[in-house]
C-alpha cells in the first residue's frame, strides 16, 4: 500500500458534525439546532467544503456561490486512486509511494475550488499540476486559491477554449505528463440534470450550485470521455495513465468497450463509495506496459466480469511451507533463460523475460545451444515482468500460499502460460 494510503479512511464513516463544529467556529454558523446540516442550502454545503479542507489538509479556499462546490470526500478518494496507479504501475516494481519520484498531473476542467491540485500537492511534496478550464469566471477564482495556498510554484493554470484539445500537452509545453484527471459534465441536458435531482430524496451535493457547463455537455460524459480517448490514441504513452471520474455505472460499458475496440489492454476501473448513498466510478487506462495491481485495476465488484481488465495476479496454493515452495521457484526459474532476482528472507523475487523461455520450444532451442544466454537487455524493453511472492497460509493453517502478479507486459497469454509452468513446478513439490 502507499505510504499515504492511511488517508483512504479518514471519510470512511459519515462526517461528525458535531465534532466538526468544535473545531471550527465557521462550520457552527451553518449547523442546525438539531446538529444537522441543511443541505438544500448551498451556504451550508460550501461551508462544510470550506471547514474540512481546513480541518483536514489546512487549504483555505474560496468559493462562488453560483460554481461547483466539490464534496470533499468523494474528490479525495479519485486521488488516492490515482496515487495507487501510479504507485503500483511504476517501474521501481515495489507498489510502493516512492517520495521521491517527480510527478506532473493535468487536471481537466479544474472548477472554481481547484481541489484536485490543491489536495495532490498537500498530500505529496513532489507531485506538481497544471489545470484547464474554459470558464473565466472559475479560472479566476482557481488562481486566488492557489495563490492563497502559496502553490503558484506546483500549479499552473490555462484558461482553454471549448473546441481546444481536452488535452493541450503542447500548448502547456509539456512533453510528457504521468497523469490526467478529469470530473466531467455528467447529464446530457438541463432537463435530465434536473430530473435526476428530482428523484433524490435531497439535492445532489454538488448540483445544487454548478454552472451549465460544468453539469451538462452534449452526448454527456460517454461523449465527452470517447472525445479523451480519441486524443489519447495520438499522444499515446505521453501521458502514463488518462483519467476520468464517472457519474453513472451505465457509462462504463461503452467506454470500457471503445477502448478494447482501439485495443488498449491496459485499463483499470473502480468504484468510489461515500457513505450509504453516493457512488461515483473511475476509469483509467494507459499505453504503457506498467501494470497496476488487481485491487486498484479491478475495483467495481458489481461491474460483469467481461468488463474488468484481465486479472493481473494468479495465486498457487501448496500444501508445503512457503520457504519450500520459495526454493522451488527459485530453483525453476534461476534455470531458466530469463532475467531473475529472489530475496530468500523475504520470500520474494522479481522476474523478467522477452518471451515464453519456458515453453517447449523454448527449451527445445536451448538444448540445441541457441539463445541459452539471457541478454544483457535492460528490462525497459523486455516483453514481460512479474514478481512471486511466497508466504504462509494466516490463520494457523498448514501450507502456504504463492502470488504471481503480473508487472509488466501487453500479452496476457504469456502471463497465463507462465503462471501454468510455475503451478506445475509448485505442485511438484507437494507430491
Amino acid at each position: 500500500m502507499s505510504k499515504m494510503s492511511a488517508l483512504a479512511n479518514i471519510y470512511k464513516e459519515e462526517i461528525d458534525f458535531a465534532a466538526l463544529s468544535l473545531q471550527d467556529a465557521d462550520f457552527v454558523k451553518v449547523l442546525k439546532s438539531n446538529g444537522q446540516l441543511d443541505f438544500s442550502n448551498p451556504e451550508s454545503v460550501q461551508q462544510l467544503t470550506k471547514s474540512l479542507l481546513k480541518r483536514d489538509f489546512g487549504l483555505k479556499i474560496t468559493l462562488p456561490p453560483d460554481r461547483l462546490c466539490p464534496p470533499v470526500p468523494n474528490r479525495l478518494n479519485y486521488i488516492l486512486w490515482i496515487q495507487r496507479l501510479l504507485d503500483s504501475a511504476s517501474d521501481s516494481y515495489t507498489d510502493i509511494y516512492d517520495a521521491e519520484r517527480e510527478v506532473l498531473g493535468l487536471d481537466i476542467g479544474t472548477g472554481a475550488s481547484c481541489i484536485y491540485p490543491l489536495l495532490g500537492c498537500t498530500q505529496r511534496p513532489k507531485w506538481r499540476f497544471a489545470g484547464t478550464d474554459i470558464d473565466d469566471k472559475s479560472l479566476q477564482f482557481a488562481k486566488q486559491n492557489v495563490k492563497d495556498n502559496n502553490l503558484q510554484n506546483r500549479i499552473k493554470l490555462l484558461q482553454t477554449q471549448p473546441d481546444d484539445p481536452l488535452l493541450p500537452l503542447d500548448k502547456m509545453g509539456f512533453e510528457n505528463i504521468d497523469f490526467s484527471m478529469c470530473n466531467p459534465p455528467f447529464y446530457t441536458s438541463t432537463a435530465e440534470m434536473l430530473s435526476s435531482a428530482s428523484l433524490k430524496q435531497r439535492p445532489p451535493f454538488t448540483a445544487c450550485t454548478g454552472s451549465a457547463n460544468e453539469m451538462v455537455t452534449p452526448g454527456g460524459e460517454v461523449s465527452f470521455i470517447s472525445r479523451m480517448i480519441d486524443e489519447s490514441l495520438i499522444l499515446k504513452d505521453r501521458v502514463q495513465w488518462y483519467t476520468s471520474m464517472l457519474g453513472k455505472f451505465s457509462s462504463i460499458e461503452p467506454l470500457v468497450k471503445k477502448l478494447r475496440e482501439k485495443g488498449v489492454d491496459n485499463f483499470a476501473v473502480t468504484e468510489f463509495v461515500q457513505g450509504s448513498k453516493t457512488r461515483r466510478w473511475g476509469l483509467a487506462w494507459s499505453f504503457d506496459d506498467l501494470r497496476p495491481c488487481v485491487d486498484v485495476a479491478r475495483g467495481v465488484a458489481s461491474l460483469q466480469k467481461s468488463l474488468l481488465p484481465f486479472p493481473g495476479e494468479y495465486v498457487i496454493a501448496s500444501s508445503k511451507s512457503h520457504t519450500e515452495v520459495g526454493e522451488r521457484v527459485n530453483e525453476t526459474l534461476t534455470q531458466l533463460p530469463l532475467k531473475w532476482m529472489w530475496k530468500a528472507k523475504l520470500s520474494t523475487g522479481i522476474g523478467f523475460s522477452d518471451k515464453a523461455v519456458w515453453s517447449r520450444a523454448a527449451r527445445r532451442h536451448v538444448s540445441m545451444g541457441q539463445e541459452g544466454v539471457v541478454n544483457d537487455e535492460d528490462e525497459d524493453d523486455m516483453a514481460f515482468g512479474f514478481k512471486v511472492v511466497a508466504e504462509p497460509n494466516q490463520g494457523g493453517v498448514s501450507g502456504s500460499k504463492t502470488t504471481v502478479r503480473w508487472l509488466k507486459g501487453h500479452d496476457s497469454v504469456l502471463f497465463e502460460s507462465f503462471c501454468g509452468m510455475l503451478k506445475r513446478k509448485v505442485e511438484e513439490v507437494a507430491k
